[in-house]
């Protein structure tokens, strides 16, 4: 079994999961930007974390529940940031990539999402897929 300290992040960042992703899906703290909150909710999707996505994601749009655990499960192979931009204090925009496969079949997700920050908390609001 490998030890936790050194698993890489699933959010293809590079770094240490505690380090990254961990630290906001564990509630230690809330990400500091858009793109981090992006980041931690795909690591969230790669680990079947729908307690954080609907926590992370405005109250405005969001779903009553994702159905994570539906078959079949969805195996998150990577993910591409584009972008990110904050064209004013709380609202952002990131624009990435994900891939995964489904059923055995590949999937590639392009994504432009918009972010809010409300009382200090970056929010997934919604996003175009092409």
């Amino acid at each position: 079994m490998k030890d936790k300290q050194i698993i890489t992040c699933s959010c293809h960042s590079n770094k240490n999961h505690n380090d990254c992703c961990g630290r906001y899906l564990d509630g230690g703290e809330a990400a500091p930007t858009a793109e981090a909150l992006m980041r931690s909710r795909y690591t969230a999707y790669t680990l079947g974390r729908e307690d954080y996505l609907l926590a992370t994601w405005h109250h405005s749009t969001r779903p009553a529940s994702l159905e994570l655990a539906a078959e079949p499960r969805s195996k998150w192979l990577g993910l591409e940031v584009k972008r990110h931009e904050q064209p004013e204090p709380d609202h952002a925009v990131v624009e990435f990539v994900a891939r995964c496969k489904v059923g055995g079949c590949a999937h590639r997700m392009h994504e432009i999402s918009r972010f809010v920050r409300e009382a200090g908390q970056w929010f997934y609001v919604d996003g175009d897929v092409s």
